[in-house]
């Protein structure tokens, strides 16, 4: 009787340990499936940063490498030099080129001036013809009016001597009769000589003046002529004067090429960017650099990421400004704390399922049934907060742990 008690007791004894255990995995396991929901986590993780090819911009022997491969370098620091001669002499010669054509452009503008000065002095001779021509005009008014003068003295005399003439011829007659004396008469046969003297000379006065008038005529054709071609020779001087303006849209160009030169020389020493860790060094100096050909690498150190790949199901608990844990592989129990920068939106699509998508055709979808569909997954980029150049390195393994909510509100 005792021992079916014993039993008995034993019995239940051992079902609720049963139930208290199953209790406690199912307690452990809805912990668990709390934690790895509500802080997500993934071993599919490596450490990132960004990190650029160090290509030189100008061509040349490397006359002095001061780096090593894997050394840390500060920004600012010289990597190396390219040997700088040919571009040293590129800029002297474009700085003589220059000097040349400044040179030029004063001689050219000197040339200019007296070429401006024999415009000036051919308007001046215009000006001076245009005066000769005025004052031949005049002189032609003047030569017209002594003609008129002439004309009227001509007539004038003709009528005195007409009536000198008919004066004598009407009193000869009366000599005979005596009604007028000798005297008379020498008086009026005086008086017409006299008359036809001064009709002589009117004619004479009037030959002259039409004289005159003829040579002004000639001095006022000369007088154009020669305008005429005082102002073809300001013309002429116009025309013959050059310009500065090829000359001096050559400078930009020649600036141009002074600069490029100073640049190319500026450019034979290279010279760190930013705080960074040189790698993938496999040269010496007096290796021959290429333009735009890379000679080694740098890793931005300033910044460093892990990207953690995360199921798709997860993303609804991550945010950019969570607070995040990073552990890396090499030093698995130093905890580096982080932030979530950016969670992805884009992975290449799966080609088993959508199939292959070719321009132009329709998309090839492979007749095959997945029973086991696995969740697609998603780089998130977790910005690690510890300044540790060198704990970590690029391309290693990590574990991002994510905790909390974001810590940027």
């Amino acid at each position: 009787m005792e021992t079916d008690v014993l039993q008995n007791e034993r019995r239940r004894a051992g079902r609720i340990i049963s139930a208290a255990i199953i209790l406690l995995a199912i307690v452990t396991g809805s912990v668990v499936l709390w934690q790895f929901t509500e802080n997500p986590r993934t071993d599919d993780a490596e450490v990132f940063a960004n990190f650029i090819g160090i290509a030189p911009i100008v061509s040349g022997p490397i006359v002095k490498l001061n780096v090593r491969d894997n050394e840390l370098v500060k920004q600012g620091d010289l990597l190396f030099d390219i040997d700088e001669r040919p571009y040293a002499y590129a800029l002297a010669l474009a700085k003589s080129e220059q000097s040349a054509l400044e040179g030029q452009i004063v001689d050219e503008s000197r040339l200019i001036a007296s070429q401006g000065s024999a415009v000036n002095v051919a308007k001046a001779n215009a000006m001076s013809e245009q005066a000769n021509l005025a004052r031949s005009d005049a002189a032609i008014h003047e030569a017209q009016a002594s003609v008129a003068d002439a004309k009227a003295a001509v007539d004038r005399t003709s009528a005195d001597l007409a009536y000198a003439t008919h004066n004598l011829n009407r009193i000869k007659p009366l000599l005979a009769k005596q009604y007028v004396t000798v005297d008379q008469i020498d008086q009026a046969t005086t008086l017409e000589a006299t008359r036809q003297q001064a009709v002589e000379q009117a004619r004479s006065q009037l030959a002259l003046a039409e004289a005159s008038l003829n040579a002004a005529k000639a001095q006022n054709l000369q007088a154009q002529a020669t305008l005429e071609q005082s102002h073809h020779q300001v013309q002429q001087a116009t025309h013959a004067v050059t310009t500065l303006e090829p000359l001096v849209a050559q400078r930009p160009g020649r600036i141009s090429a002074i600069d490029t030169a100073q640049y190319n020389l500026d450019n034979c020493r290279i010279y760190a960017p930013f705080d960074a860790r040189v790698t993938n060094l496999t040269i010496s100096e007096g290796a021959y650099a290429h333009v735009g050909q890379e000679i080694f690498t740098l890793i931005d150190t300033r910044v460093w990421w892990a990207v953690a790949n995360f199921r798709e199901t997860q993303l609804h608990h991550i945010r950019p400004g969570m607070k995040a844990e990073v552990y890396v592989l090499s030093r698995p129990s130093v905890r580096l704390k982080g932030v979530v920068d950016s969670v992805g939106f884009g992975v290449t699509p799966d080609a088993d399922i959508i199939g292959t998508l070719t321009q132009g055709r329709l998309p090839d979808v492979q007749r095959t049934l997945n029973w086991v569909h696995l969740a697609s997954r998603f780089p998130v980029r977790v910005r690690i907060e510890a300044d540790a150049p060198n704990l970590l390195r690029l391309g290693e393994s990590a574990v991002v742990v994510i905790r909390g909510e974001s810590s940027e509100k």
